[in-house]
């Protein structure tokens, strides 16, 4: 198994235990741990994590949220 298929089956394990702790209250489409299981499958752990942790710090009270795709490529 390749480093992003198993970082993309955490990611898959850990969406539910996430939802029984947290209530359902994504600001982004597609949610965060979709764009993170996404952006490891497309682009790779090394580029997916700057990425993640970005749209991570995004996710607050004072952002707007709405659409926000993986990129087809950060660089």
């Amino acid at each position: 198994m390749k480093t992003r298929e198993f970082a993309a089956l955490l990611i898959r394990i850990l969406r539910p235990v996430r939802a029984a702790l947290f209530p359902a209250a994504c600001r982004f489409a597609p949610s965060c741990s979709r764009y993170a299981e996404e952006a490891v499958l497309r682009l790779g752990l090394p580029r997916a994590v700057p990425l993640v942790a970005a749209r991570l710090l995004r996710c607050h009270p004072f952002h707007a949220g709405g659409y926000d795709p993986v990129p087809l490529s950060n660089g």
